[in-house]
């Protein structure tokens, strides 16, 4: 049962947004801080990623632990109520990430998937952010 009625959960839910979360805005400031151009959520690519390197083909999906169902995680704990539709959402969510992770890889591009929990605090975004600068420089020396 849930705890809130209908409209108040309505509202809880049309407050999520989908892009420009904040894992993905702390993540992009910590490469533009870095000297890294980017471009974010571009359409024409499959799964819409969250930033892209395009002369690098470098792909970068920030996920959310509990909408993309991270496995042993502390974040993506299982929702208690209304499981008959919280399931199969998140697991259409992981079948979806993994199809368009694919495709992404297919056309050539090098698919980095960074986790919210991966950069929960301060030190862990820079690591994951320096590591991230390092591909794109690698593949950016290659060609």
């Amino acid at each position: 049962m849930d705890i809130f009625t209908p409209a108040r959960r309505s509202e809880i839910m049309s407050r999520i947004r989908s892009v420009d979360t904040s894992p993905e805005v702390r993540l992009r400031t910590q490469l533009y801080r870095l000297g890294l151009r980017y471009r974010n959520n571009v359409r024409e690519l499959p799964g819409k990623p969250d930033i892209v390197f395009r002369k690098y083909k470098y792909a970068v999906q920030v996920r959310g632990c509990f909408w993309h169902a991270h496995k042993d995680c502390g974040r993506s704990n299982r929702p208690a109520t209304n499981k008959s539709y919280w399931l199969p959402k998140l697991a259409r969510n992981v079948a979806r990430d993994k199809k368009n992770d694919a495709a992404l890889r297919a056309l050539g591009w090098k698919v980095k998937v960074v986790w919210e929990c991966d950069i929960a605090s301060a030190s862990s975004l820079e690591k994951v952010a320096r590591k991230i600068s390092d591909e794109v420089i690698s593949r950016a020396s290659k060609q």
